[in-house]
């Protein structure tokens, strides 16, 4: 496994990790009640729901891991300032643009 300057230091999320965690079990609950829907065949409209309600989840999920991105890594990066910091904004802006389209 090669380490990367993404390895190099303790990322953003990490004061809430177990948050994390604990929210996306819940999503992996929310995504097995889906399938099961699917299965014993419950009402279209039904599945849209909980499939709306899992997508807020997983964009809640996305948009704190943004944030504390923003405010550890990419403002650590523009504090040293130079081709750092200039990767860090079009490593998030990237990222920004990626969660808007989906």
């Amino acid at each position: 496994m090669t380490t990367t300057a993404h390895d190099a230091h303790t990322h953003g999320y990490i004061t809430d990790k177990d948050k994390y965690l604990n929210r996306l079990r819940r999503i992996e609950g929310q995504a097995r009640g889906v399938h099961k829907m699917i299965e014993d065949e419950k009402y279209c409209i039904d599945i849209l729901t909980q499939i709306s309600a899992l997508t807020s989840a997983l964009n809640s999920v996305a948009v704190g891991l943004l944030d504390d991105h923003l405010k550890h890594c990419v403002v650590d990066a523009a504090r040293l300032g130079g081709d750092e910091a200039d990767a860090k904004v079009a490593e998030a802006t990237a990222a920004i643009a990626r969660l808007v389209r989906s």
